[in-house]
């Protein structure tokens, strides 16, 4: 007679009490490389999670006899900083009710507004049924530990489909994603704008050339290893002139990199003409396979273009070369759509456990979606493309 099957639900208060190789059996097939076990331990071993940043880990995981057959990066949070999804309205709304609105629980990776969170469910599982275990768990967790609600952010668009069959329900968004239509060359990527646009890149990229910098695409093997704890002078340079409180990330975090997770990093760095080892700036990518995700820049002087260069073209004439099918440049938007980087849809999943909140959830969120989506319109009909009918279509990352 074969006993039957034990079921174990597990919280964790670090990923390091899941093994290496549990984990990333599940989550490096995926397209995303964000929910890999380094990038996600080296945001805690550096420090930059934790429960004095407001960010307190606490992991679940689902076993088999023994055997992690699933698992979901989650955080109790005390505030919303370093989200990339403001819900500062929720939370106002919340406390007017007269509700507490923190702490709540989000699965998300911290710091990055890149699509793909998912719960981590092992090849041959059924998804739905494990879902539904691990979402009653963190019902009775949320519960247990008076949490206003369970959030995940920037939601892979199938396993989105899994989440509203148990009740969540989806918030859009938007980010800003550049696609490749089969480019041959950065001129036929100019090609799609329209002449006064391709005219005014060229000139970005010509004032660049004036000012005698010169710029090198590195990775992985090909990056010195003192460039590691460079990247955090450069990413706290900016954070310190442009988004001061949003130096989330610690120099730790940078140094660990370059042992663990240099294979997927992708750097542009800018030279003057004088000292082609030291750059004066510098931008920071992540690729896995044929997606390139743009995560931090900076630059000890002020160079004219220099900003466009690094973050936008020289990755994008690296992308075609590459064979790149999406790059995901990060935050914000006031530069990125007139460079060929259209507003593309992106959801967050919500549950309120406050009966009130979850009622005017529900009665409202179609209306807030449905504005959303004429915001993506608007903001797409004004990129200046050649043609109307020119539109970049963004794969499904999933």
């Amino acid at each position: 007679m074969v006993a039957p099957s034990q079921i174990t639900v597990t919280w964790h208060s670090e990923i390091a009490e899941i093994p290496k190789a549990a984990w990333d059996a599940i989550a490096a097939p995926l397209k995303t490389p964000f929910l890999e076990w380094d990038w996600l331990h080296n945001i805690e071993l550096s420090g930059s999670v934790g429960p004095r940043t407001g960010w307190q880990p606490c992991h679940l995981s689902v076993q088999r006899d023994g055997e992690f057959i699933a698992m979901a990066p989650l955080y109790i949070k005390g505030h919303s900083y370093g989200e990339f999804v403001f819900d500062h309205q929720w939370a106002d709304l919340s406390y007017r009710l007269g509700h507490e609105y923190y702490p709540k629980l989000v699965g998300m990776t911290p710091f990055t507004p890149a699509v793909g969170y998912r719960f981590l469910i092992a090849p041959g599982e059924n998804e739905l049924t494990l879902s539904q275990v691990m979402v009653a768990a963190i019902d009775q967790f949320c519960d247990r530990q008076q949490l206003s609600g369970c959030n995940f952010l920037f939601v892979d668009p199938t396993w989105q489909k899994t989440m509203e069959q148990l009740g969540f329900r989806a918030w859009l968004h938007h980010g800003y994603i550049w696609s490749n239509q089969n480019f041959d060359n950065f001129d036929d990527y100019l090609g799609a704008f329209t002449s006064n646009q391709r005219k005014n890149i060229k000139r970005e990229r010509k004032a660049v050339d004036k000012a005698g910098l010169s710029l090198k695409m590195m990775t992985g093997d090909e990056i010195p290893a003192h460039y590691f704890p460079l990247i955090y002078r450069f990413y706290s340079s900016t954070c310190d002139k442009f988004f001061w409180g949003s130096k989330y990330l610690r120099k730790p975090f940078f140094e660990t990199l370059e042992s663990t997770y240099r294979h997927r990093v992708v750097l542009a760095a800018a030279y003057t003409p004088e000292d082609d080892k030291h750059p004066v700036g510098l931008s920071f990518c992540i690729r896995k396979d044929d997606y390139l995700y743009g995560r931090y820049w900076g630059a000890f002087d002020e160079y004219d273009c220099l900003h466009f260069e690094a973050c936008y073209y020289k990755p994008i004439q690296w992308a075609i070369e590459q064979g790149i099918t999406m790059y995901d440049p990060g935050a914000g938007g006031k530069h990125k759509r007139r460079r060929g980087f259209p507003a593309t849809p992106n959801y967050s999943l919500h549950r309120f456990y406050q009966p009130r909140m979850g009622q005017v959830l529900d009665a409202y969120i179609d209306e807030i979606n449905a504005m959303e989506q004429q915001e993506i319109e608007a903001i797409n009909a004004d990129i200046p493309f050649k043609r109307q009918e020119v539109q970049l279509k963004i794969s499904e990352l999933h």
